[in-house]
C-alpha cells in the first residue's frame, strides 16, 4: 500500500474514538511546527531527500513524514509525487514563502502563519497583505443585484424587465 493512504487511512481514521483523534493530531501539530521551524530559520535552503532520509533528518516517523509531505506539497515550487510515494521516493521541500503563508492562513493553522520566523522573511506590511490575499481567496462575492428597470446587462439597449429578465 502507498504511504500516503497508510497515512490517511490512521489520520482520518472513522473507527478511533474522538479522544485518541485528539492527541494524535496534537501531537501531529507540535511535530509539523518544529520542523516549519527549522525550514523557515533558512527558507532559502531547498531539503531534499528520501522519504524514509528526511525522517530520520526530523526524528520522525515515516508515516509522520508522508503527512508532513501531504500538508506542504500544494506549497512546493515543485509538487512531489505523493500519491505513489514510498520510503526510497526522493522529495523536496523547496516552498514559495508567499504562497506557504497564505496556505497557512486558509488552512486556519494560526501556530504555523504566527511562528516568529516569519518576521525574518516578510515585513508587517507583507504579512498582512498576504494574510488577507488568503482571507479572499474562499470569499463569494455576490454581484449587484439587477433591477427590473435597470438597462440590461447583455448590452441590447432595453430594460432588464423586457429583455433578459423575461419569464
Amino acid at each position: 500500500m502507498a504511504l500516503l493512504q497508510e497515512w490517511r487511512d490512521v489520520a482520518y481514521s472513522q473507527t478511533t474514538d474522538k479522544k485518541q483523534m485528539q492527541q494524535f493530531w496534537s501531537e501531529y501539530f507540535l511535530i509539523e511546527k518544529g520542523i516549519y521551524e527549522k525550514l523557515l530559520s533558512n527558507p532559502d535552503e531547498v531539503v531534499s531527500g528520501t522519504v524514509k532520509e528526511l525522517a530520520e533528518k526530523y526524528e520522525i516517523s515515516v508515516q509522520t513524514m508522508t503527512g508532513f509531505l501531504d500538508g506542504i506539497n500544494d506549497s512546493l515550487k515543485e509538487q512531489n509525487p505523493i500519491e505513489e510515494m514510498t520510503e526510497d521516493t526522493v522529495v523536496n521541500l523547496g516552498f514559495d514563502k508567499e504562497l506557504l503563508y497564505k496556505n497557512m492562513v486558509d488552512a486556519k493553522a494560526d501556530w504555523l502563519y504566527e511562528l516568529p520566523m516569519w518576521d525574518e522573511i516578510f515585513d508587517a506590511e507583507t504579512k498582512k497583505n498576504l494574510y488577507k490575499e488568503a482571507k479572499k481567496m474562499n470569499t463569494i462575492v455576490k454581484g449587484k443585484k439587477i433591477g427590473r428597470n435597470d438597462p440590461c446587462p447583455c448590452g441590447s439597449g432595453k430594460k432588464y424587465k423586457y429583455c433578459c429578465g423575461r419569464n
